[in-house]
């Protein structure tokens, strides 16, 4: 055992002794000792249920002598043993050392031996001791909501061009910008027809620059019926190698020319929108409406990002590593689980390493916060009504579309009570740290 422990505990019987050593304010090392005796009947008792268990040549069975038992299986039993004392054991050991591990403890150990003590150490990491800085008057910033005329024009004007219905342009136009051309098309690389380089009978809208850069160029001012010959280059980090950087013609055809018409800005415009709006000033007020909403909820988001930062900026303490690199894990399994149905495997793989690496400053940032959350809400006693869980829930069963009573089941079932309890108890001290702030109007281009 080590002399630079710090404190010593022992279990009543005198059979498991720990050592408390610290690491770090978050990081606990436990040296543990089983004793000599628990040992043996360890080995016993694996013994005697290996005779029960193998079938050995040349005797009944459960009749094998040990040694033959040891000289068969003496490689592999010791193994066996490190594992069920470090399960026996390791419990109690945590419970003499009165600490709260935050994630499973990684142990280090060296298989048993007969006749001698057992030690090994585990290291486990707690939840951090956090002194709060003042929390009256933290900086922070907010954009302001106001929404300008000329704002609700932009959105306006977008209305108009989603809502555009799709006509064949006159006879005689010219391809112009905006306009969607179907066309057939042959590609030839040195004279050769490649893969993938012929359609027939596809919509493309000129300026959209869906396709390799200078074809939609070379179309403006072709009518409907022509042959055009398209000159390009393929760019040098072209998804197919082989063309890559290669010159290219293509032999396209204009079938048709077709152009959105888009509708006047009035009242017959509004109504057509759905039956909500009878003029166009109803329109008006419910974009100008749902602008404001937008740029309320971005100045909210705004604010409590900016008093989070200030309180992360005023206090330091150690997070636990094992906290951070278990939520990583968590995170990467969920992106995997998301998209590893429409992704190349090799793909998802190269983001998935990406994310292991750049995205750990991100995860420890909101690990942070979450220890800090816990900490403002447990100084000024925030507290979380059963009403408020059941009412959480019901809204999370809307949000699912799924009956409220099924989900209220299955958060009893799973235990996710007291996570959403969590969550709410975060929201409320959020609140306490903004409704409180020192609060500075920011134009929204100044926010960082």
């Amino acid at each position: 055992m080590t002399a630079n422990t710090e404190t010593h505990f022992e279990s009543e019987t005198g059979d498991l002794k720990v050592d408390l050593v610290e690491e770090s304010p978050t990081r606990k090392r436990l040296e543990i000792e089983v004793d000599a005796s628990r040992v043996k009947k360890a080995f016993d008792r694996a013994y005697k249920d290996l005779g029960r268990e193998v079938r050995v040549k040349g005797f009944r069975p459960g009749k094998a002598p040990r040694s033959v038992l040891e000289r068969l299986y003496g490689a592999s039993i010791p193994a066996e043993i490190e594992r069920s004392l470090v399960m026996e054991t390791l419990p109690a050991a945590i419970t003499l050392s009165t600490l709260s591990p935050l994630v499973e403890p990684a142990v280090e150990a060296e298989p048993p031996k007969p006749g001698a003590s057992f030690q090994y150490k585990a290291r486990l990491e707690l939840k951090p001791e956090i002194e709060l800085p003042e929390l009256d008057g933290l900086p922070a910033t907010r954009p302001p909501v106001d929404v300008g005329e000329d704002e609700v024009l932009v959105q306006l004007e977008s209305l108009r061009e989603r809502n555009a219905p799709i006509v064949e342009a006159p006879e005689g136009t010219e391809v112009e910008e905006g306009h969607i051309v179907t066309i057939d098309y042959v590609g030839r690389v040195d004279g050769e027809a490649f893969e993938g380089g012929s359609a027939e009978g596809h919509d493309l809208e000129i300026g959209s620059g869906r396709f390799i850069p200078g074809f939609e160029t070379q179309l403006v001012g072709a009518h409907a019926g022509d042959d055009v010959s398209v000159e390009v280059t393929f760019p040098e980090e072209y998804g197919n190698e082989e063309l890559s950087g290669k010159e290219a013609v293509f032999d396209v055809h204009i079938e048709t020319i077709k152009k959105k018409a888009v509708p006047e800005l009035d009242d017959e415009f509004a109504k057509d929108l759905g039956e909500d709006f009878e003029t166009l000033d109803d329109l008006r007020d419910r974009v100008r409406a749902d602008l404001v909403e937008q740029r309320s909820r971005a100045a909210e988001a705004e604010l409590q990002r900016s008093v989070m930062d200030a309180l992360v900026e005023r206090t330091d303490f150690e997070v636990p590593p094992g906290i951070v690199e278990r939520q990583l894990q968590h995170e990467l399994r969920s992106m995997e689980q998301q998209y590893g149905q429409f992704m190349p495997p090799d793909m998802l793989q190269q983001q998935l390493g990406r994310m292991a690496e750049e995205g750990r400053p991100a995860v420890e940032r909101r690990v942070r916060e979450a220890f800090l959350l816990e900490a403002v809400g447990k100084a000024q006693g925030v507290e979380v009504y059963d009403e408020e869980v059941d009412a959480r829930l019901d809204e999370m069963a809307e949000e699912r579309g799924m009956p409220p009573q099924q989900l209220r089941k299955m958060a009893r079932e799973q235990g996710l009570q007291e996570s959403i309890r969590a969550e709410l108890v975060d929201k409320k001290a959020l609140a306490f740290l903004t409704e409180r702030a020192k609060v500075e109007e920011v134009p929204a281009e100044e926010t960082p």
